[in-house]
């Protein structure tokens, strides 16, 4: 995982709570552009997706999907969190048709140090995509980078399959006869998790699980609150989801976690970190994981 756990959650938290910053020109393009740069993992697998990857010149560091955008990422080792606005200004190749070094444009998932007005004030065409609460948020952010780029019909394509896969995934999973607590764990140090106000959160809401930070949370924690790990002992989740950080093996073997339903009955799902940190594309595919654990947990509960 490039970008820190506690880095993440720091994005996490600025992206919930920063205002949607785009200009009126952002929000529909005159002109497809010749140079994207990308700012966010989620926005740079989306625009490879729907078709409008050999537009994108340059991505942060933590865009490592597809391989195309990680070999951008090694290539120009742009810092999300600081990034350079005289390194963005002079990324772009000069050709008779894109004849400046300044993209046409840069799509963030938050604002760092006002970057967006910077950008703007140089004539730069900025939109920024803040982290996804809803299913509905994510696939209207598709849509809106289809029209920037020029590929609308692509990735109304692409949100519609999104949205028909995550919908058919989560009705294979019949309503749980018994109560399903769950622990979604974004890292250990502390314990970081995610209450039901979240993407991912929402998305275990629907399919009735009972999530334990919810009880947690505080409007100061954006929905990503830290859990003590005697209050996450003492809940004894049926289920734990670990966002990369932590395998299965390291979770059993932490103090008192070994007791937990979750861990006695091999119930602690790991999903792959850059997935699970994105609202975009692949995110279908993590509901996919999701539905099959719970499935796995009711049949559990049926034999018992």
């Amino acid at each position: 995982m490039i970008r820190s756990t506690r880095s993440l959650v720091a994005v996490l938290v600025l992206s919930v709570a920063a205002p949607i910053v785009s200009s009126a020109t952002a929000q529909a393009a005159s002109s497809a552009p010749g140079c994207i740069i990308s700012l966010s993992p989620t926005a740079t697998a989306t625009l490879f997706d729907i078709g409008a990857g050999a537009q994108v010149q340059a991505v942060d560091e933590s865009s490592t999907y597809p391989a195309a955008a990680a070999a951008l990422a090694k290539r120009h080792k742009i810092n999300g969190l600081e990034p350079s606005l005289e390194g963005l200004l002079g990324i772009c190749h000069v050709t008779a048709t894109h004849p400046s070094t300044k993209p046409d444009l840069v799509v963030l998932s938050y604002n760092p140090n006002d970057l967006a007005q910077k950008l703007e004030a140089q004539h730069v065409r900025v939109v920024e995509q803040d982290a996804a609460t809803t299913v509905p948020q994510a696939l209207a952010q598709i849509r809106q980078l289809g029209v920037l780029s020029g590929h609308a019909a692509q990735a109304t394509a692409v949100a519609a399959a999104m949205n028909a896969s995550i919908n058919a995934s989560i009705a294979s999973v019949p309503k749980p006869a018994k109560p399903i607590t769950v622990f979604y764990e974004i890292s250990a140090a502390p314990y970081y998790s995610v209450t039901s106000s979240t993407f991912v959160g929402g998305i275990m809401k629907r399919l009735g699980l009972i999530n334990i930070a919810d009880a947690q949370a505080t409007s100061a924690d954006a929905g990503y609150p830290a859990l003590g790990a005697e209050y996450i002992l003492s809940s004894k989740p049926s289920l734990i989801v670990t966002a990369g950080d932590a395998t299965p093996a390291q979770v059993a073997g932490r103090t008192g976690f070994g007791a937990l339903p979750a861990v006695k009955n091999h119930d602690v799902l790991e999903l792959n970190a850059d997935v699970a940190s994105q609202w975009g594309t692949r995110f279908p595919s993590l509901v996919r994981q999701l539905c099959a654990e719970v499935r796995h947990i009711e049949a559990q509960q049926g034999q018992g």
